[in-house]
């Protein structure tokens, strides 16, 4: 092989590539309907725990099996630590950070999100069976980041 030939496949496999990643963006937005969350609600991040829904933080019943779960991210630990929630409910998993951008992932589900300060997260899953599944921060926060973790206990049946 040429090097002329060589280049003119790696030209041809690049634009390849780009077109399947374009084809990807484009079917995952339009298709599946992902996206970006929006700015919707914010809050003053100096305002926080005196601003609804924050200023009662923990699990409310907002409906027949529809729970909310309200809690802040906060150098280096979420508050409140733990979170019980019932198993085949529906829980809003309602949250925002106090000071830097944190993560916020429960393991064992497809709960994956970021905490911005004054910027209202809002996340929902069903536990379908009871059972302890760890809160961590997934984006580095500061010395005590390894620190930052807290549980969510799904119960009942």
């Amino acid at each position: 092989m040429t090097v002329e030939r060589i280049e003119k496949v790696f030209l041809i496999l690049s634009a390849a590539m780009l077109v399947v990643f374009l084809a990807a963006l484009f079917y995952s937005s339009s298709v599946m309907g992902l996206h970006l969350p929006d700015r919707e609600e914010e809050v003053p991040p100096a305002e926080v725990r005196e601003t609804a829904p924050f200023d009662e933080l923990g699990v409310h019943q907002v409906g027949a099996g529809e729970y909310e779960a309200v809690f802040l991210g906060r150098a280096w630990a979420f508050e409140p630590s733990e979170l019980r929630v019932p198993v085949g409910a529906e829980v809003t998993f309602v949250a925002t950070a106090t000071d830097v951008i944190h993560g916020f992932h429960i393991e064992g589900t497809r709960l994956n999100a970021m905490l911005i300060p004054g910027q209202v997260t809002r996340v929902s899953y069903v536990f379908r069976e009871p059972g302890e599944h760890l809160i961590i921060c997934h984006e580095y926060c500061g010395l005590g980041h390894h620190l930052m973790y807290g549980t969510v206990i799904a119960e009942g049946r």
